[in-house]
């Protein structure tokens, strides 16, 4: 059984991780703060850009488009976002799974039975595939500390480089979408070639019909690599936001079971303590007995 100076440093060790997961806990909610105000804001624009790029694909060709035509698949290449932290509770390790499940299953089906190359968003998945035997093209660490659209720019333009040069024939990438504090939903979709459903006329009926300069077909081919470029900026986001709600989640489970841990701990403590100071009673009260009967 353990002693009372043994319990004792156990509750203080407690308390001492109990303070450290509160403070985790309130800066992962100032944080998430920012980050769903910048997801919040960036969804509109989103939405509206494809939107837009429906009703422009009502009424052009898009068979000859690069980014947009389908091809014969030799090479493919899976991008997966984590986080650059951990204290996450299951959001690194779930896409680490997913993505590793995507490559050893997931193109059979399709034809392909080549091996997917990987390009890791994130300290975490960038770590734990650069030590395994995964084909890692390049990767992103260390993005998320400083998450700017320029850097959401900087990695479609890598893609986008390698996929017309023909290093690689099709792009998905696996991601947590943001739903809520405690909800995270693992996202797998594709990114290049873009999907016909993104470019699909609308079925939206509009009032107004738009003279368009310089022409549908010059317009479509600059929204659509800025549509590529909004989106990797919406999944950066969406995983940052989900990321810091899962910290948030896990840091506040883990106060919880702090709090939980130090009263058993404590019940413990003064169950031990009784036991002591009983023994010592009868201890006193049986020195007193003998002296007694001895005189």
């Amino acid at each position: 059984m353990a002693t009372l100076r043994e319990i004792k440093g156990r509750i203080a060790g407690v308390k001492s991780t109990e303070k450290i997961t509160k403070a985790m806990k309130m800066v992962a909610a100032a944080k998430l703060r920012r980050a769903e105000s910048a997801l919040f804001a960036a969804r509109p624009y989103s939405w509206k850009l494809s939107e837009m790029m429906r009703h422009l694909a009502a009424n052009s060709d898009l068979s000859e488009n690069k980014l947009v035509a389908q091809r014969e698949i030799k090479s493919v290449c899976i991008i997966s976002v984590t986080a650059d932290r951990g204290f996450c509770g299951a959001f690194n390790s779930n896409i680490i799974k997913a993505t590793a499940t995507q490559v050893r299953e997931g193109y059979r089906d399709g034809g392909f039975s080549g091996t997917p190359k990987l390009i890791p968003i994130g300290k975490k998945g960038y770590d734990f595939f650069m030590k395994r035997k995964f084909e890692v093209m390049r990767g992103y660490p260390g993005i998320f500390h400083d998450l700017t659209i320029a850097t959401a720019k900087r990695i479609v333009a890598d893609i986008v480089r390698d996929y017309m040069d023909g290093s690689i024939d099709r792009v998905d990438i696996v991601y947590n979408e943001f739903k809520s504090i405690i909800h995270q939903r693992l996202v797998t979709e594709q990114f290049l070639p873009i999907p016909k459903e993104t470019v699909s006329p609308s079925e939206k009926k509009f009032e107004l019909e738009y003279i368009y300069e310089p022409g549908m077909d010059a317009i479509l081919d600059t929204l659509l690599p800025r549509h590529l470029e909004y989106q990797m900026w919406r999944i950066l986001l969406e995983s940052n936001a989900a990321g810091e709600g899962a910290r948030m989640a896990a840091m506040d489970n883990a106060s919880e079971n702090a709090g939980e841990l130090i009263s058993s701990l404590s019940l413990q403590y003064n169950k031990a303590r009784q036991a002591s100071i009983t023994k010592e009673l009868l201890e006193v009260v049986s020195g007193a007995e003998a002296l007694r009967a001895l005189s």
